[in-house]
């Protein structure tokens, strides 16, 4: 494939724009490769500046469910335009909105929108830690909240600690309340909980890791986890950021059967344009500014364009549920194809699979923890990567992220997908 044209704009971009791109995921850095510029999408379909076209298998990180350019998507857009794009006073489709997201997500009562997941979980933190009057939080090595100062953290050696600044700027005073655990080990939060009693606000966690790679929490450790919060007062976060709205019109509280104190979202409830939310119980939110005096505010959250797309976008779901049985049933059929060409191979590839989200892992066991994320072959994955890339497949460019199959995906797209994959197998392992 030729990519002349991504490569002179990428070298222009690095004279105006960090690395040349607005989020590192973007850079393609991870593959040593020139990062696909784009200048369009529809459907299953990306298109490159170039002319080549791929089947796209990233869907912009989550929120296109239904593919690119679709049809409500742009309807929206086009009704709310005409109305003006944004007015700094509240709108009757800020509402609909949330009177939605509380309809369909189990346990909470009241939602407050942001302008993106970094918010969202800064702010349910913050409301935590006033509910509660304590400093202390718990989060997750390999789950990923945002890049506030006191989420960006990992723990030392696979051993329970503080939480060490991951990023220069980010200073250890505004992470020393911050604790790690090990994900799918509850004996590390037992541990955690017993060695500051009475310490921790709030417990943060991805319900369904998706930014290490796909690594599904195990039901008996969530509910666990919401024992030990209900017996400590500890109030229990979900980071839906990704799963809501994804797995189901109930999330992984729905999936698990486990529901959280308080959720963050983002993603598909903005359709593709910027958006976030918190949301909780009404004795958590109602603590927010201006019904209380947990202050947090934001000039373009409730951005009409994000509502009314958001809006259309999950109203379409809740009257077409039977999309959901379609893309998981597709993305099942994606999972156990890879797996059977992975075992002709015998190839140490792990895929893992849950609703429409699925990892490739290039690992010789199932993966469950953080641990075994950085124990995965990265440079075998970028051969992988770079190959898939060249005969038309749009893969995430690094290992530690997921793919997206949307309602635009068919089974002759996959059926192609599949065909790639055996070739490069053949390649790699032959």
């Amino acid at each position: 494939m030729n990519h002349k044209q991504s490569q002179a704009i990428y070298e222009e971009a690095k004279q105006y724009i960090p690395g040349g791109v607005n989020s590192p995921v973007r850079s393609f850095a991870n593959v040593q490769m020139t990062p696909v510029f784009v200048e369009s999408g529809d459907g299953a379909y990306i298109k490159d500046v170039d002319g080549n076209i791929y089947i796209d298998y990233i869907g912009s990180w989550g929120p296109l469910i239904l593919g690119h350019n679709h049809s409500i998507i742009q309807e929206a857009i086009k009704q709310a335009m005409k109305k003006g794009t944004s007015f700094g006073l509240p709108t009757s489709i800020e509402v609909d909105v949330a009177k939605l997201i509380v309809e369909l997500y189990p346990s909470i009562d009241k939602v407050r929108m942001v302008n993106s997941g970094t918010e969202a979980t800064m702010s349910a933190l913050r409301v935590a830690r006033g509910y509660t009057k304590r400093d202390k939080i718990i989060k997750f090595e390999g789950c990923y909240h945002g890049h506030s100062d006191m989420l960006l953290v990992q723990a030392g050696s696979g051993s329970l600690t503080f939480g060490v600044p991951t990023s220069p700027g980010v200073i250890k005073d505004a992470t020393k309340h911050t604790l790690v655990c090990t994900y799918n080990d509850i004996d590390s939060v037992k541990h955690m909980v017993q060695s500051y009693k009475n310490e921790i606000a709030a417990l943060i966690i991805e319900p369904v890791a998706a930014n290490m790679g796909l690594v599904p929490a195990e039901k008996e450790f969530l509910q666990a986890i919401r024992n030990i919060c209900d017996e400590e007062g500890i109030v229990l976060i979900f980071d839906e950021v990704i799963s809501g709205f994804r797995l189901g019109l109930d999330g992984a509280a729905g999936y698990y059967g486990i529901q959280p104190d308080m959720v963050c979202f983002g993603k598909i409830i903005g359709g593709g344009l910027p958006v976030g939310a918190y949301a909780g119980k009404a004795k958590y939110m109602d603590m927010v500014a201006p019904s209380g005096d947990i202050y947090q505010a934001g000039t373009l959250s409730g951005n009409p364009l994000a509502m009314h797309v958001g809006y259309a976008q999950l109203n379409y779901l809740k009257q077409h549920p039977e999309i959901y049985t379609q893309v998981h049933e597709l993305t099942a059929y994606f999972a156990n194809a890879l797996r059977d060409i992975v075992k002709t191979y015998q190839a140490p590839i792990q895929v893992q699979q849950l609703g429409s989200l699925i990892t490739i892992f290039f690992h010789k066991k199932k993966v469950k923890t953080y641990q075994d994320v950085m124990q995965c072959d990265v440079a075998q994955f970028h051969r992988y990567f770079q190959k898939m890339l060249e005969k038309g497949i749009l893969l995430s460019p690094s290992q530690y992220e997921v793919l997206f199959i949307s309602a635009a995906h068919t089974k002759a797209h996959i059926d192609q997908t599949l065909q790639a994959f055996k070739e490069v197998m053949e390649e790699l392992y032959g």
